[in-house]
């Protein structure tokens, strides 16, 4: 509604007033992640409807990750700034992809309230949870282990080897998955979903 647009932009405006070096370590990745989330569903109800954000270009590329779309501390910044340069480099924690969402069918959830430096560790172990648990994350055809793309786009992140994002995937898996991970030595098979994680309207 007008009314929610509204309020998303005010969100969006508050935070760009903050100062984020004079909160505390897991409030600064809180910060950066609602951020991102809030500034990426802004920028897709702007070019709303649109069947993936990957329609949204950035000049020449395809996304809307390298356009300056928010502003903190008087400095203009991408979404690819605040992922890529601040986040990952900031806490080299592979959590950082279940904690941003790029509004689409394959990401991570989206979390339904914003993320707070107070709960961030059981928060961020709790989204892995769930994304591992999923088939969007991790899922077997056959014999066949087929993950999502991200284990292959940050593989570095999670350990940098096939070997390494298995056991990061087994940490947080359930039964039967987690046992099925403990045996397994390569990754068959990477997928990703681009469609717009949109809820359909009857």
């Amino acid at each position: 509604s007008a009314a929610d647009r509204a309020a998303l932009k005010a969100y969006v405006a508050s935070l760009s007033r903050l100062a984020p070096l004079t909160l505390t370590r897991p409030e600064q990745f809180a910060f950066w992640a609602n951020l991102y989330n809030a500034v990426t569903i802004d920028v897709v109800l702007d070019a709303y409807p649109v069947r993936s954000i990957r329609d949204i270009r950035s000049g020449l590329s395809a996304g809307p990750w390298k356009r300056k779309v928010a502003s903190v501390g008087g400095v203009e910044l991408s979404l690819d700034d605040m992922e890529h340069n601040i986040l990952r480099k900031g806490w080299s924690d592979p959590r950082v992809h279940y904690a941003v969402n790029c509004a689409s069918y394959s990401c991570p959830n989206l979390p339904l309230r914003a993320w707070r430096g107070a709960t961030l560790g059981p928060a961020l172990d709790a989204a892995a949870r769930a994304y591992v648990n999923s088939a969007r994350g991790v899922t077997f055809e056959g014999d066949v282990l087929v993950v999502s793309s991200i284990y292959d786009w940050y593989a570095v992140d999670f350990g940098g080897t096939d070997t390494r994002v298995i056991a990061h995937l087994a940490r947080y898996a359930n039964e039967p998955l987690k046992t099925r991970l403990q045996t397994a030595t390569r990754i068959g098979r990477h997928t990703y979903d681009w469609s717009l994680n949109a809820v359909p309207r009857g």
